[in-house]
This record gives C-alpha cells, sequence and structure tokens, in this order.
C-alpha cells in the first residue's frame, strides 16, 4: 500500500508504512473451504461460490441464482473470475476478498421489498417527516421545497405542510406559524412533492396538512391538489371505513391526511350570515400569531384534552357542511382529530371508523406510562403520529423507541436534525428495501384471547442472540486527505457496535484502538443477548482516538437486526448526516444464535 510522510516540528518528518487490505483469517479459511480444487470444478465452476453463499452467507437459493449472474458482469471487476468458465483458472485469495469487500455485492442486509404489503396501513411503521418544509431550526429559518426534496429523495413518505393565508389572505403560504420563519408558497411545495414523489419508493405518499385556513382557501387548495396531482391523486369514498387500505393497494398514490375543516365550525353557529365574512377575516388574522407550535391545537401536551368535540357531529351539521370547503373535505382519506375528554377517551377505538391521533413527545411518554395497553390497542386499528415538543427550537429529535414499541406508526422527526436519534431512523427504514414502510411485528397488532396486549415493559426471556465480529476496515485513505484526523500521523481508529432497542436490550461496546493505521484491523468479537430483536437497531461508529478525547467521526451506520444477512459481509458507512461515502466500509461478521 505504500508508506505516508507527516512533517512536524516544522522541518522533521516520519514516515509510516501502513500494511495492505489482506484478508483476515477466516476470510482465508472460507476461501479454503470454498475455491479448494475439486472434483466439482470448485470455485472456478461457480460451485464452490454457490455451496458458499448458501451454506456460509445463509443466502436463499433465489438470492444466490440473483447474485451470480452480478458478479459476471463486467462491473464485477476481479470477482467476476469467481463464477467464470470451468476452463478459466480457479480465483485467488483476493478475487474472493474484493468481492466479500465489496458493499455492493455483498451488502449487510437486503435491498429489495420483502414485508408483506397487503395489510391495512396501520400495521406499518411509515417514515415520517416533521415541519418537512424548514431548513434549518424551527424559529427563524427559512420555509422552502428544498428541503421536502431531500426528505423524498431519501425515502420519507410523509410530508408535512403547514398551512396559513398569506399577508394579503387570498392565497396560502407555508411556514411554521407564530415564528419567524419566511414563507414559500404552497404551490411551489406541491409541484415539487408531485416530481419527486416517487423517486425512491413506489409506496403512497401521505401529505399532512396542518389547516389554518378560512373555508375559501381551503377550497382553494383543493382545487390546487386536484389540479397539480391530478391522477396521482388518491381521492377515497364518502362512507367511512373501519380498516384503512393497504400500502400496495395505494402504490403510486398520494394521500391527503388532515383534520375535516372545523375550526370555524363555533364562530359560524354564532353568527348571523351578515356578519359571516367579517367574522372569518377576524378570526384568521388573530390565528396568524397565535402558537409556535403547529402541532398544539391537536394536542396541548397535557392529559385532559380539549373540550372541543373535533371527532364529533361535522357530518350530520348541515349548516356547517354548507359554510365549509367540501372539496377540501372530499380529499381528505385520513381524518385527524380527537374526541374531548381525558387522554384514556382519545384512544378509544372506534369500531365503524378509523382515525389519525397526534400526540407529542411529551404527550406520548404520559400516554404509556398510564395507559401503555390502550395506545397500543389503538394502534393496532389507528394511526399514531408523534411530533417532537415545541421546546426543540433548534430541530432536535427524540428516541422514537417508545414509539415504535407502542405501535405508533408515523413518528414525525426533524430531518435537518442531523442528531444520533436521526441516524437511528434512518436506519430503521433501510428495512424492506428502503421502501419507507416496515411490517410491524405480529406481536404488535395481535391481541390475545382475554385482551392482552404486548407489554414493552415486563421482563422477557432472551429470544435470540446476535455475534457480530468486527475484521477490519478500510477506505478513508481514499475519502479523506491524509491529515484531515491527525496532523502529524494516520488515524486511531476503534469501532464502537452496540445495540438500541427496549431497554433490556440496550448496550453499547467497544474495540482497542489500532494506532497510525489507516486499515485498522480489529478482529474482535460481541455477543448481544435479545429479548424483542424485532425491533432492535444495530449502531455502529467508527471515531479516531484524540487524547483530547474529542474524538474525531469516522463514520457510522445503523442496521436493523431483523434484516441482518448472517455471514461475512461489507457495511458501508455514513457521515453524520446520513450519506454514504464513496468508499468506507467495514468488514464484518453476522452470526444468530
Amino acid at each position: 500500500m505504500g508508506s505516508y510522510a507527516y512533517k512536524y516540528c516544522m522541518c522533521f518528518t516520519r514516515k509510516f508504512r501502513s500494511p495492505a487490505a489482506d484478508p483476515p483469517p477466516d476470510v482465508r479459511a472460507a476461501f479454503q473451504a470454498a475455491c479448494s480444487s475439486s472434483s466439482s470444478g470448485g470455485c472456478g465452476g461457480g460451485d464452490g461460490l454457490r455451496r458458499f453463499l448458501s451454506q456460509v452467507q445463509g443466502e436463499p437459493p433465489e438470492e444466490v441464482d440473483r447474485i451470480l449472474p452480478l458478479l459476471t458482469a463486467p462491473a464485477a471487476g476481479i470477482a467476476s473470475r469467481l463464477v467464470g468458465p470451468r476452463q478459466q483458472p480457479a480465483p485467488s485469495l483476493d478475487d474472493f476478498f474484493g468481492f466479500l469487500f465489496s458493499a455492493d455485492l455483498n451488502p449487510p442486509i437486503a435491498t429489495q421489498v420483502h414485508h408483506d404489503m397487503s395489510a391495512p396501513f396501520s400495521h406499518y411503521y411509515v417514515y415520517t417527516g416533521h415541519n418537512s418544509y424548514l431548513t434549518g431550526n424551527q424559529l427563524n429559518s427559512d420555509s422552502s421545497d428544498v428541503p421536502i426534496i431531500k426528505a423524498l429523495q431519501r425515502g420519507v413518505r410523509v410530508i408535512e405542510l403547514d398551512m396559513w393565508p398569506n399577508s394579503a389572505k387570498n392565497n396560502v403560504d407555508i411556514l411554521h406559524g407564530g415564528t419567524l420563519t419566511a414563507p414559500v408558497e404552497i404551490i411551489r411545495c406541491l409541484k415539487s412533492i408531485k416530481e419527486y414523489a416517487f423517486c425512491s419508493s413506489p409506496y403512497p405518499l401521505v401529505i399532512t396538512l396542518e389547516d389554518h385556513l378560512t373555508p375559501d382557501l381551503q377550497a382553494k387548495v383543493a382545487e390546487m391538489l386536484v389540479k397539480t396531482f391530478g391522477d396521482l391523486l388518491f381521492i377515497p369514498s364518502s362512507d367511512p371505513v373501519n380498516e384503512f387500505p393497504s400500502p400496495e393497494s395505494l402504490m403510486k398514490k398520494i394521500i391527503i391526511s388532515t383534520k375535516p375543516p372545523q375550526e370555524y365550525k363555533k364562530f359560524l353557529k354564532s353568527q348571523d350570515n351578515q356578519n359571516i365574512n367579517v367574522g372569518i377575516t377576524n378570526l384568521a388574522e388573530e390565528g396568524s400569531l397565535r402558537r409556535i407550535d403547529s402541532n398544539a391545537e391537536e394536542s396541548d401536551g397535557k392529559d385532559e384534552l380539549d373540550d372541543q368535540d373535533e371527532d364529533s357531529s361535522d357530518e350530520d351539521d348541515s349548516k356547517f357542511q354548507q359554510d365549509t370547503a367540501c372539496e377540501y373535505r372530499n380529499l381528505i382519506t385520513i381524518h385527524a382529530g380527537k374526541p374531548k375528554g381525558h387522554l384514556r377517551d382519545a384512544l378509544k377505538v372506534d369500531p365503524d371508523k378509523v382515525r389519525r391521533l397526534s400526540l407529542s413527545e411529551t404527550q406520548l411518554a404520559k400516554a404509556t406510562a398510564s395507559h401503555g395497553a390502550d395506545v397500543i390497542r389503538f394502534t393496532q386499528k389507528n394511526i399514531l403520529r408523534v411530533y417532537p415538543k415545541g421546546t426543540r427550537i433548534n430541530s432536535s429529535n427524540y428516541d422514537p423507541m417508545n414509539a415504535w414499541t407502542h405501535g405508533a406508526q408515523m413518528v414525525a422527526f426533524n430531518m435537518q436534525g442531523h442528531d444520533k436519534a436521526l441516524r437511528l431512523m434512518q436506519g430503521f427504514f433501510r428495512a424492506n428495501g428502503g421502501c419507507g414502510y416496515v411490517k410491524k411485528p405480529d406481536f404488535l397488532v395481535r391481541t390475545g384471547p382475554n385482551g392482552e396486549v404486548f407489554d414493552p415493559n415486563a421482563s422477557m426471556p432472551v429470544k435470540k442472540t446476535l455475534k457480530v465480529k468486527v475484521y477490519m476496515g478500510d477506505g478513508w485513505r481514499m475519502d479523506f486527505s491524509k491529515t484531515h484526523f491527525d496532523t502529524f500521523s494516520p488515524p486511531d481508529f476503534y469501532t464502537r457496535v452496540g445495540i438500541a432497542g427496549v431497554r433490556a436490550d440496550c448496550v453499547m461496546k467497544k474495540t482497542q484502538t489500532i494506532e497510525d493505521q489507516w486499515v485498522p484491523v480489529w478482529n474482535e468479537e460481541f455477543t448481544f443477548p435479545l429479548t424483542v430483536p424485532e425491533l432492535a437497531v444495530l449502531r455502529i461508529e467508527v471515531h479516531e482516538y484524540d487524547m483530547s478525547e474529542k474524538h474525531d467521526f469516522g463514520g457510522q451506520t445503523c442496521l436493523p437486526v431483523s434484516e441482518l444477512k448472517q455471514g461475512i459481509r461489507a457495511v458501508p458507512l455514513h457521515d453524520r448526516r446520513g450519506n454514504r461515502y464513496k468508499s468506507v466500509r467495514l468488514l464484518m461478521r453476522f452470526d444468530f444464535l
């Protein structure tokens, strides 16, 4: 691989020779077993590699058949010799090692959709954004369609738009109400959504609308939605449904989720017809700066909910129906709202219709502590959306595990936050081919004979044990300058490996630090007993040790444990924002006991 020269003390030079990326002993042993000469033609004929993929890597026959043709493609490089014609010489150890250390040819998780997508919508976790239009913090950043586009490109399937009247009260702006955020016109957001809606996933895109509009502007929004999206817009039947449709049945469709228009219900009932137009204008003006939390109207953060009955008899009030935007109401597929009363009342399941309920992270914590079983029963049929508390001005995020373990489908995150919680979210939704929909475990959609449901806080036995071996890493020398980590020497890398999941499963472990090496070799193994492997996420981080204890960041990834492929795998690493590095990866092994 060569040597690296570093200057220090202005006039002295230190030279470091870094070893080449040599195959670790386990790879050598696998090569000998899979590619040794035999009467069947060995690895040179493809039989040896087929045995290795099946027995060591645990690939099913159809996956073996899919991988082998990929290796014969010209782009596969030296690895293509692994399945070359029988008359071709057997591949070398370097060929075999090159295949194993290729993140594209030998990934750690499946890259195709493989979950059952025909179940009701409420049976899936959905990749959900919060205030999707903001470019930065929640207080004074710009509103734009750019973060919406980026979210869609990353596979986000729920986009949130906060709708407010513009200054002239004749059009609709998107902004974070009650803050200094600069607005963006709604039509610009809608056009970008249409262009990028299915760039990363064909499964339905949900637009959640936070509505602060007068009925005439609601009608205008309805017209924009129909005109902009055309056949892509899903228009539900007028009859109430007692079960949501499946993601499969809504492929390539855009669906709307918001409260049925009723913000002006009390006002319309209390005014004479002659004064309605004046009153609506005044009410809109009062509402334009009334709050900083765009979700406050759905949840006040207390166990006691609002007195207003948002899910009551709107449909039976003919005057209200007449005076609001019927066109707008007819486009709503997922109705949001809550009944009056206590939290336990909000969580009651209506056998005749389904709905969406929104809770702040704070209110969710209270709900799961006092009504955990009710939350899970609610999410078996209805949709629960959880959003960050209003004090997260810097667009930080919260731990999503409490919401996931209680079945919440839409765990809304600030995609511009770039924190550890967001990296966990990104890793969780790498499952199921990264399509933005992950099937919930059966125990979260199943009720026992006596009405009992899963209890995340119960003491549970170990269901599965994951063994993780960290062999080595490479790629930093290609993606970073030689002085990026240390000015006077090659980097000193160590790896942290752990589990995020239910409380009993959470742990982080650490390898030793390998000094002055661009290609660190650890060969360390860790064992993780798991009580709920279905919800566990494997966290992997590489850091460069610094004596100041402000260690440099060397890459990270999070992988759903339920999706991990057994055997020796190449694990690509990402930067803090979740962007995949071009070359940086680890060679690891995963085994389940």
